[in-house]
């Protein structure tokens, strides 16, 4: 079987094994809804206010949009590269043609489809909801795309590196958490501490980059270079960590 031929089985049966898993599917869309309706439509946003959500709806995109391009390839990916320890399926797995890398692109290319498909309900209900003006150029494909590469890989090295199911859930939230709230998402870098490193989280420049192509404004070409770069670099380190062996 050519490279193609294997890419294609494994992303297809890697799409069955999602949708077989309705509380997945269910939860994947149904989690940003609930955050959009709780900050964009209970707690609302005051322009000109004081504290909190004092932007316009639209500077949220990138924190709406964050909350499946970070957890969803976290907990999936990680929790996938589990179960294939527990079931000693990487050891089969070596056995086959397949490569580790070929199965962590069939994994990510899954989730791109999944979290573009969430993305596009996210923005959506923003407008519908909070009346935020979105102008999305073509450039929002491609960093959510890198953004779900980069996380699929950093599930997969959490997946490698945890030793159950339940460690990889707990490591993925402790490491989401901090970065939804710490990464120019839902909070100005004006009211962030100076000291704080912000540059240092990929998420960063993924939020830079989403609010640069939705609303028109800033520079999208820098964000979009370096969220390349961390992709490639943690793809790669990503698909060296999964086990060859259980």
């Amino acid at each position: 079987m050519s490279r193609l031929g294997r890419l294609t089985a494994e992303t297809r049966a890697a799409s069955l094994a999602f949708l077989r898993r309705r509380t997945a599917v269910f939860f994947t869309f149904f989690f940003p809804v609930i955050i959009v309706v709780i900050f964009g439509v209970l707690v609302q946003t005051q322009p000109g206010g004081g504290g909190l959500f004092t932007e316009p709806p639209s500077f949220y995109a990138p924190g709406y949009l964050a909350v499946v391009v970070l957890f969803t390839p976290l907990s999936r990916v990680g929790s996938e590269v589990a179960r294939h320890r527990d079931g000693n399926r990487f050891e089969k797995l070596a056995t086959t043609p397949l490569t580790r890398t070929e199965w962590l692109l069939a994994q990510t290319l899954v989730n791109v489809v999944i979290i573009g498909i969430a993305g596009l309900l996210i923005l959506g209900l923003m407008v519908w909801l909070t009346g935020a003006t979105i102008r999305p150029s073509g450039l929002l494909l491609p960093f959510v795309g890198l953004g779900v590469a980069l996380f699929c890989a950093v599930g997969a090295m959490l997946g490698s590196l945890a030793d159950s199911q339940d460690g990889v859930i707990a490591a993925s939230n402790g490491l989401a958490l901090p970065l939804l709230f710490l990464s120019e998402t839902f909070v100005p870098q004006t009211l962030l501490p100076a000291w704080l490193p912000t540059w240092l989280s990929p998420l960063t420049y993924f939020s830079r980059g989403v609010r640069a192509a939705t609303t028109g404004t800033g520079d999208a070409l820098g964000p979009l270079a370096v969220l390349t770069v961390c992709a490639v670099v943690g793809f790669a380190i990503g698909a060296r960590l999964l086990p060859r062996t259980d």
